[in-house]
């Protein structure tokens, strides 16, 4: 469970937090609330394997070039039992002058994703840890929950080359609250990325309809068949896909108090706007972002819509009830 955070999500999460700091951060500061460390510790990983942890992610960040920054007593510079720790924005922003467009932000994510999983160089590990935590692809939260954005799913492959081919694909896809998967026949047309999650955008043949799916939805099953299609319905394709999710966004608003100075104020703030009691946020998906919310514990309060906040109470109880019979196994 929250345990077994990845070690680069982990280290993920230290970088934005050592970025979001001037003055630094203790060692106990970042043990006790940056993801990663701070569940680790909850499920009872001793404060020496913990320190161990820190110290090798910290040694694993600077070998990929990221400036993590020692303070120690002004007094005494060599005394570092009270160090504070940061990464100094001036040494690992990139220059003001230069930006990238959505589209590009996307590719580069993609290429160091592909080439990490391919290579896992150092050089690509390097880049995808300095896209993500500079937050400059889309709307992704950093800090206690940070959804994979990489090739983890076996539908990619198959549906990338069924779009280059112009050729209808069968799969079997499931919705929350379903008890099983319905086989689906699909004109594919474009894989396009929001808020850090593929989508499939296709004609749904048996709907006569364009429709969009969550690639992690989407079972290992993925079949080209031999029925080609016209391949101009897919000019602009992917633009019509990322509207549509934007209207999708559009209409689903969570209203939501957050605990100041938590992380999921920090990492909620990166998508929210100011409402007069707490924020709003838009979201894709109630039930993926049932998880996030769920993943805060009490940083959160859900005031609205009523089915997500549901949802949020019924995923704490069934940590709760979890937790309660693993107390009395």
């Amino acid at each position: 469970m929250a345990a077994n955070i990845p070690p680069e999500e982990r280290q993920t999460n230290l970088v934005v937090a050592l970025m979001a700091t001037d003055r630094g951060l203790t060692k106990a500061q970042i043990l006790d609330s940056v993801s990663g460390y701070r569940q680790r510790a909850e499920s009872g990983t001793t404060a020496d394997a913990l320190e161990k942890m820190f110290e090798r992610d910290k040694d694993d960040l600077r070998g990929l070039g990221i400036p993590v920054e020692t303070i120690g007593d002004h007094a005494d510079p060599n005394d570092l039992r009270e160090a504070r720790y940061r990464i100094p924005k001036s040494e690992y922003t990139l220059p003001d002058d230069l930006t990238f467009t959505q589209e590009e932000l996307a590719l580069l994510t993609l290429a160091a994703t592909v080439w990490r999983e391919g290579s896992m160089s150092d050089d690509s590990n390097a880049g995808i840890r300095k896209i993500r935590s500079l937050g400059i692809d889309v709307d992704e939260p950093m800090i206690g929950f940070a959804p994979e954005l990489g090739l983890t799913t076996n539908a990619f492959v198959p549906l990338k080359n069924a779009i280059e081919a112009n050729r209808t694909v069968t799969f079997t896809y499931i919705k929350p609250g379903e008890k099983r998967a319905l086989l689906r026949r699909v004109q594919p047309l474009a894989l396009v990325e929001q808020e850090n999650r593929w989508h499939l955008f296709a004609f749904d043949i048996d709907r006569d309809a364009e429709r969009t799916f969550l690639l992690s939805r989407i079972g290992d099953d993925v079949r080209a068949t031999r029925l080609s299609f016209d391949p101009a319905i897919k000019v602009n394709s992917g633009d019509r896909a990322l509207a549509g999710l934007a209207e999708v966004a559009a209409r689903n608003v969570a209203h939501i108090e957050v605990h100041p100075g938590s992380e999921a104020a920090l990492r909620l703030a990166r998508r929210a706007t100011a409402a007069p009691q707490g924020i709003d946020v838009s979201f894709l998906d109630l039930h993926i972002f049932a998880d996030e919310l769920a993943s805060y514990g009490p940083e959160v309060r859900v005031i609205s819509p009523v089915e997500l906040r549901d949802q949020v109470i019924a995923r704490l109880r069934a940590t709760l009830a979890h937790h309660e019979e693993a107390r009395h196994a």
